[in-house]
């Protein structure tokens, strides 16, 4: 009974709810920057690079990107495409591309936003939507809303998942023994991450800063290899893709399991841009202007899905494997690249779902130790960090045995939630980053160094940082 409630609420955000406010609310900031994804691409790269504003013992925009990446990069990249791609078809990838590039724009306000009304501590800043709710809306009601539906989907439904999506890439081997397998997998996975958590939160930033760009190009190169060996197949599988996308006369006779549904929610679920999540982390780092880190999570969202879900979207379908239902998840990536790469195809597979599960558990749980400072006004205490640490090892380990299907839903039900909260929040305070994206363009125009000063774009609300430039 309650899979089948937990699948109806799902059905309904995804069916009508979600995608009317994501696809509007990207198309409305898309076309009020001006098409900032796409224009300021280049300046983009620029504000990785830059060092922090604070000194080299600050967060960097380029860790704070792989933050977010760590979080949006993981088993959604490959275990939700092969999902998508084997329940909705081949013109689901059309649609996650739409929702990343639409989405995009969503995320770089989102992150402004999250700069603007960050807050100072002892180790630095630190933010997120909770923030800005409280502080441009003046409801810190909604905003403890925001944070409960932000751990129960990253402190629970996202690892679970994660923890689930791992262990399910280790059926191929002869070893595997459904009843016994994924609790081992589930209590080792649980046990290194417990103890990774026990670093804090600096420890998370220097791991996933190392392993997300490595095994990001190892995947992508490989992804391309295979390609290549299959190139043969390529104009059909591009044919197919748009083909599928636009049979509105399939999508129509049977929505909730359409291309359009999946893409969407394997897209967002993916990249999570709009949700509210990559904020918490772009409210970390140190730079000279808001603007520079919302550029940045734009390069993350595309990274995501531009890259590395349509690295492994080409690799399955270019591989002449046709995708059924019975392989929905891992199966299908594995056999897809078994039929080019001989054993080397799963274990590959097997390796990278290690590492892309690995750095999403830590990048979720990164999320909700921030989300908890807001929630009791403080950090909280050693004890209780303890206790919640426990709780989410042991929270992993449960979700390796659980059912796929309940998983998924939610996941996609908590982070819809999240979605419905973000999104018309930040339609309500866009014009704040949108006025900030002005000022950083002006700046450059006059090839100065961009400065943020909060009173110079009118800002009605009191804020810890921005409130003058300093002496050039």
């Amino acid at each position: 009974m309650i899979s089948n409630i937990v699948s109806w609420i799902s059905d309904f955000m995804y069916g009508y709810l979600l995608i009317i406010l994501l696809l509007a609310g990207g198309i409305y900031f898309t076309v009020r920057t001006r098409f900032v994804q796409f224009r300021m691409i280049g300046q983009a790269f620029r504000a990785i690079m830059e060092k922090p504003a604070g000194g080299d013992d600050k967060v960097s925009s380029f860790q704070a990107l792989m933050v977010s990446t760590a979080s949006r990069v993981g088993t959604g990249n490959i275990i939700g495409v092969s999902t998508a791609i084997c329940l909705g078809g081949f013109g689901s990838v059309f649609w996650m591309w739409i929702i990343a590039v639409i989405g995009a724009a969503s995320a770089f306000i989102e992150s402004t936003l999250a700069q603007i009304y960050k807050k100072r501590g002892p180790h630095g800043s630190y933010g997120g939507p909770a923030y800005y709710i409280e502080a441009a809306l003046h409801s810190r009601p909604l905003a403890l809303v925001f944070s409960v539906c932000l751990v129960l989907t990253y402190g629970f439904g996202f690892n679970m998942l994660a923890s689930y999506n791992l262990q399910s890439t280790f059926a191929s081997y002869s070893f595997y023994d459904p009843n016994l397998t994924p609790w081992i997998i589930g209590l080792v996975l649980a046990v290194i991450v417990g103890y990774c958590l026990l670093g804090g939160g600096q420890r998370i930033v220097r791991v996933t800063s190392v392993m997300v760009p490595m095994m990001g190009l190892a995947y992508v190169l490989v992804s391309l290899v295979v390609i290549v060996m299959n190139i043969t197949y390529l104009p059909a599988v591009i044919s197919r893709i748009f083909s599928e996308a636009f049979d509105f006369r399939s999508i129509m006779g049977g929505f909730s399991g359409s291309c359009v549904m999946y893409g969407i929610k394997r897209g967002l679920y993916s990249n999570e841009a709009g949700v509210g999540s990559a904020p918490n982390a772009s409210a970390s780092a140190d730079v000279n202007h808001p603007a520079a880190q919302g550029l940045v999570q734009v390069l993350s969202v595309f990274i995501d899905t531009l890259l590395l879900c349509s690295a492994t979207a080409f690799m399955c379908m270019c591989s002449g494997i046709e995708p059924t239902e019975a392989l929905s998840g891992a199966p299908y990536v594995q056999e897809a690249l078994q039929s080019t790469l001989g054993m080397f195809g799963p274990l590959f597979i097997t390796v990278s779902m290690v590492l892309f599960a690995f750095t999403t558990l830590l990048g979720n749980l990164f999320y909700v130790d921030h989300v908890f400072n807001y929630m009791f006004g403080h950090t909280p205490g050693k004890c209780f960090m303890i206790v919640y640490r426990i709780i989410a090892s042991l929270v992993i380990f449960a979700g390796a045995g659980l059912s796929a299907d309940l998983l998924w839903d939610i996941a996609d039900v908590t982070m819809g939630f999240m979605t419905i909260i973000n999104m018309p929040v930040i339609l309500l305070l866009g014009k704040y980053a949108l006025k900030a994206l002005q000022d950083y363009e002006e700046q450059l125009r006059r090839k100065d160094t961009p400065f943020f000063c909060a009173k110079e774009i009118g800002l009605p609300h009191d804020v810890d940082y921005w409130t003058s430039k300093p002496l050039r």
